[in-house]
């Protein structure tokens, strides 16, 4: 069962700059909730007149206003509280280990597109939201994609460069080739 779409969603396209100041203006705290709705309210009005009757639409009430506010704020709120875990999360862990690191971003964002379409009433997810959440995840599959290149690459030529370093201490030493061998196992971890 659909939820039933809030009133600022409901509004037309035309207003999507004026919605998206509104929420900078929540997340930026810097002025109450009652001054962004009087500033709100003002500019979908000068919006209505600009285009002279052409574009029709209610403007929402403030308690209307609040209810996005308040959803805005815990979504908000878990954001930064998944950003907060993959901060601790990421100074866990080492150069070596990105590609884990990848990898339980991606499951986070999962995880967080799953909670929001799953949850009841103002918690849901409206179309733009799942779509920036999709891209998200995208992002990060990608990510892991190129993390587990860079890190097979970095690996090559590591081993190219320990080859080729062994290889002239053979030549200008004298070390055997079982010795050579042995050096290499060492460093690199595997028989060459």
């Amino acid at each position: 069962m659909r939820s039933r779409l809030a009133a600022i969603e409901l509004l037309p396209e035309e207003c999507g700059p004026i919605v998206a100041w509104a929420a900078d203006a929540l997340q930026d705290r810097e002025k109450s909730q009652t001054d962004i709705y009087a500033e709100f309210n003002s500019r979908l009005e000068a919006l209505k007149k600009e285009h002279r009757g052409e574009l029709e639409f209610k403007i929402p009430s403030f308690s209307a206003f609040n209810r996005y506010s308040i959803k805005l704020a815990v979504m908000s709120s878990r954001m930064n509280q998944t950003r907060e875990i993959a901060s601790m999360i990421a100074s866990k862990f080492d150069a070596q280990a990105s590609d884990d690191l990848t990898l339980i971003a991606a499951e986070a964002i999962k995880t967080l597109i799953f909670e929001l379409l799953t949850a009841k009433g103002e918690a849901g997810i409206d179309p733009k939201g799942a779509m920036a959440l999709a891209n998200a995840l995208r992002a990060a599959a990608q990510a892991q994609g190129v993390s587990t290149a860079r890190r097979q690459k970095v690996e090559k030529e590591f081993g190219d460069k320990v080859t080729d370093a062994v290889q002239a201490v053979v030549k200008a030493k004298g070390v055997s080739a079982e010795g050579a061998e042995e050096i290499l196992t060492k460093i690199l971890g595997v028989q060459k």
